[in-house]
């Protein structure tokens, strides 16, 4: 009964948090509506709108702790849940249609993207273990890289709340930004995609950097992305090798089990399981719609909930050589992943 009653107590407090990015939502979904209304075209999507109020909201306001547990929850959660759901709306074809040449630059550019990262940050005198965080978080998959890298090499909190924060920033501002590359470079929906796909930090940011572009983008950037991700079991292997060149000196190596679940996260498998049923037509035709759109609205509550986690002020106290190495690391994994478009003819 006891835990019952916990259980109860603890899901009643995701409400007032979950409400609040609800509520962001609704205002997002409205101003996106004003601006169709008044120029004919949503320039910002409801998705991008969700995130800028988020940010808004959050550097004029700090959310007390009755807001926490269900910012965090919709931040998190629900939008490993809409990452799930958007496995309907991808097949094995568009999997098989990216080619053996495309998946295996993507691993090659993963590989290239560490050492640069790494070696940017080295130059410009930044702890070992912090560069190395950097360098993975930058170009794997952001926090799930960090959190599963940290205690291979023995970080320490200051290395991993450092990182952590500069991904959370750094990815907003890349989900903000990208999408005016289009234009700009007069790029195809697949070849944004394969951008997107490559470059964004997190599975679920992919989804709001390419949904206001197109469906096909968004399909082709996240199955690139997967790949993306399945490559941190390896990594992580390879970097457990050399782990004692990363430990302090004096420091008694600990040994540390990775679960699965950090190497692969549970809606990565979830999102291939929807994309195999998808395939085989199992999943009823009229359900394909409403599932997309809930998917949809789910990952818009949890843009609003990201903008609500972003501290724009850890970046000004994290220091200029932080920065400065962080932004260089990321704009040199999209100057690669452009140069691997062009290369590769992606039409």
């Amino acid at each position: 009964m006891a835990v019952l009653m916990s259980n109860m107590k603890s899901r009643l407090g995701l409400v007032p948090g979950v409400f609040l990015c609800a509520v962001i939502t609704a205002l997002a979904a409205l101003l996106q509506a004003v601006e169709t209304r008044l120029v004919g075209e949503a320039f910002l999507e409801a998705l991008v709108l969700a995130i800028l109020l988020g940010v808004i909201i959050r550097t004029v306001w700090q959310p007390g702790e009755i807001w926490r547990p269900g910012i965090h929850f919709s931040a998190k959660t629900l939008l490993e849940v809409a990452v799930v759901m958007l496995g309907a709306s991808v097949s094995v074809k568009t999997v098989i249609a990216l080619g053996i040449p495309l998946l295996i630059s993507i691993v090659v550019v993963v590989a290239a993207a560490i050492i640069i990262s790494y070696t940017i940050c080295r130059m410009l005198k930044l702890p070992s273990k912090m560069s190395l965080l950097v360098a993975c978080g930058n170009s794997i998959c952001g926090n799930s890289a960090i959190a599963a890298v940290a205690p291979v090499i023995g970080a320490d909190g200051h290395d991993i709340a450092t990182s952590i924060a500069f991904t959370a920033v750094l990815g907003v501002i890349t989900v903000l930004v990208l999408p005016l590359l289009v234009p700009l470079l007069h790029m195809s929906l697949t070849q944004y995609g394969v951008l997107a796909g490559l470059t964004v930090y997190a599975v679920p940011q992919v989804l709001a950097a390419t949904l206001p572009i197109g469906a096909l983008s968004n399909q082709i950037g996240t199955v690139v992305k997967l790949v993306r991700v399945l490559m941190l079991g390896p990594v992580v292997l390879v970097i457990s090798l050399f782990a004692s060149k990363f430990r302090d000196p004096g420091v008694v190596s600990v040994k540390r089990k990775l679960k699965l679940q950090q190497l692969v996260p549970w809606f990565i498998i979830g999102f291939l399981l929807v994309l195999v049923v998808r395939s085989m037509d199992i999943i009823p035709q009229p359900a394909l719609g409403p599932i997309k759109n809930m998917a949809a609205i789910l990952t818009t509550v949890s843009m609003a909930a990201l903008g609500l986690g972003v501290d724009v002020r850890a970046v000004a106290k994290a220091g200029v050589r932080v920065t400065t190495a962080v932004t260089l690391s990321l704009i040199v994994l999209g100057v690669i992943s452009l140069t691997l478009i062009w290369l590769l003819a992606i039409p």
